[in-house]
């Protein structure tokens, strides 16, 4: 799971680079210089860099860790959420990067296109976000969560 988290970061961080290169090129006839001066377009580039930073931490701390081969009592729950939260960011990332970009996004030969289909693939990646959540839960409640029956 570290290693889908690693790929999803890097797609987040190649949609922010995508969307910082488009908006300075792209004009507005609102506009005499281009988008990269509207203050909504900075506003939405500072919330994609800052989550972008949020997930490289969180995806350093962990890999680095397993690496060096720190001692967590709770590595599966360090793992499963690592994943999650890299995907979900991802996810916004990508989201506000079409808003951004505007209508050229959705066309095929826009990359951001294709880097939207792939972001929502990591939300069904192992483990999904219902298994996520059990095994986080179940984990931190002390339970065991291969315990049958599952639910109920």
């Amino acid at each position: 799971m570290l290693g889908f988290s690693n790929i999803y970061f890097g797609l987040a961080k190649r949609v922010v680079d995508l969307t910082i290169s488009h908006v300075k090129s792209k004009g507005s006839l609102a506009l005499t210089r281009s988008m990269a001066w509207h203050p909504e377009v900075q506003h939405d580039i500072a919330e994609m860099v800052m989550e972008l930073e949020s997930i490289a931490t969180h995806v350093n701390t962990i890999t680095r860790e397993w690496s060096e081969g720190v001692q967590h009592p709770d590595w599966p729950i360090k793992i499963v959420a690592t994943k999650y939260r890299v995907v979900e960011a991802a996810w916004r990332i990508v989201d506000r990067a079409m808003d951004t970009s505007g209508g050229f996004g959705m066309f095929k030969k826009s990359e951001l296109e294709r880097l939207f289909r792939d972001a929502r693939a990591g939300r069904f990646h192992p483990a999904n976000s219902a298994l996520s959540h059990e095994v986080v839960a179940k984990l931190a409640l002390g339970l065991n969560p291969d315990e049958m029956p599952r639910w109920g």
